[in-house]
């Protein structure tokens, strides 16, 4: 730990694990004990993180001093995560799920340009400049920090002042909204429409091999062969980033390593030497919870005290756009069923924060209820795959529409 004794303390590595593990136990306990977080599926990695940021700004309004935390860590275990997607990502469940992902894909694209839509709007009313409702649209709450970054400093330069802070702001509070609102949607459509676990065959039998093979945990060869996978992801993953770059292709680095583990659990196959499912999963599920720990758990919130008002104007609105859009739109478009009642709440994680607050919201819900085969699949490919091609399209769609075109973006 770095301190500066005047009002400073930087947490980094160890630190910054041992808290987010901290963190994520203390929301855990919480979501078991009170009935509220436990109804409604709330992600114990969401509460912790929620209450541990609440200190922090409480420490800093009260004793003057500022915490902050170095994320390294915590960008190392998104690639991570993202590498489980692409080594759990076989062509023949892709096959599968043809049909459901490009139905989903719709409809993220008609969100995006709804969620576009009510954020202009929104600006305009409120007598801002309409390219800031692009911040309060899909650039911050489905691009998350780093299409939020990218568009804020391309905008400051040319001329949209503090572009970048009010993404990142956005960026901050999607990221709450979507981890708190999906699971409340999911328990809603499940009560509402009376769907229980095990309505399929299919369903039992996972949730029967699931039971199996958490008795029989992986041996030490599989987990070791796991992590040297998981390393190999990130490291190649890097290096065709690199690749791209000298070519004048930039993609993130999540991509890549997603793309690398899709590569290599389909060559496993192909050799008949499969990896092993259960070790992936368990590494994606704890490289996940840590990484919504971690990012929950150091946002500054007195950063975003000046603009309070009219931020969370919009983002009430955003939220009951997206609360109609997931609740009456996704639902029934995928199906009216227990699946659809996941893949909604997924939905409201990617749509309003990350990919990874979608999947978190799915595995609340069916830690509850039961697991959902095509959710994993669908969920995941267009959250982290498509969603961000499908609106830089959307994005550029709205900067050169009259409105906006001429203007700083």
């Amino acid at each position: 730990m770095n301190v500066d004794f005047q009002s400073s303390y930087i947490l980094e590595g160890n630190d910054v694990l041992i808290t987010s593990i901290v963190v994520w136990f203390l929301g855990e306990y919480l979501t078991k004990t009170i009935p509220f977080l436990k109804r409604y599926s709330i992600p114990s990695a969401v509460t912790g993180g929620l209450i541990c940021s609440f200190l922090v700004a409480l420490i800093y309004s009260f004793a003057n001093v500022e915490i902050s935390f170095d994320m390294r860590i915590r960008d190392l275990l998104l690639l991570v995560f993202f590498s489980t997607i692409g080594l759990s990502a076989k062509f023949q469940l892709l096959k599968e799920g043809g049909k459901s992902l490009a139905v989903l894909l719709m409809l993220a694209a008609v969100f995006l340009v709804v969620q576009d839509f009510t954020g202009v709007l929104l600006a305009k009313l409120m007598g801002a400049h309409p390219a800031y409702g692009l911040f309060g649209g899909s650039i911050s709450f489905a691009g998350g920090y780093g299409t939020a970054i990218a568009w804020g400093n391309v905008a400051e330069e040319a001329g949209l002042l503090k572009a970048k802070e009010i993404g990142i702001a956005f960026a901050t509070f999607g990221l709450i909204a979507g981890g708190v609102l999906g699971g409340p949607i999911a328990e809603r459509l499940i009560n509402k429409n009376k769907h229980s676990m095990g309505n399929s065959l299919e369903d039992s039998v996972i949730s029967d091999l699931q039971g199996e093979q958490i008795k029989t945990a992986p041996a030490i060869g599989s987990i070791l062969g796991t992590i040297l996978v998981l390393a190999l992801c990130v490291q190649l993953g890097d290096l065709v980033n690199r690749l791209f770059f000298t070519k004048g292709v930039m993609l993130p680095g999540f991509l890549t390593a997603m793309l690398v583990g899709i590569i290599i659990t389909n060559t496993s196959e192909f050799v008949k030497m499969p990896l092993n499912e259960l070790a992936v999963d368990r590494m994606g599920e704890i490289s996940l919870q840590l990484f919504l720990s971690m990012s929950l758990m150091s946002m500054q919130l007195w950063t975003l005290a000046n603009a309070m008002g009219p931020i969370l104007l919009v983002l009430a609105f955003q939220v009951i756009v997206m609360t109609i859009f997931a609740s009456y739109i996704v639902y029934r478009v995928m199906g009216r069923s227990y699946d659809a009642c996941v893949i909604a709440a997924g939905f409201v994680g990617l749509g309003l924060g990350a990919t990874p607050v979608g999947i978190a919201n799915m595995n609340a819900v069916t830690s509850k209820y039961g697991p959902s085969r095509k959710a994993f699949l669908v969920i995941p490919l267009v959250g982290a795959f498509f969603i961000d091609l499908v609106n830089a399209l959307v994005i550029k769609f709205f900067v050169a529409l009259p409105i906006i075109s001429g203007t700083p973006l």
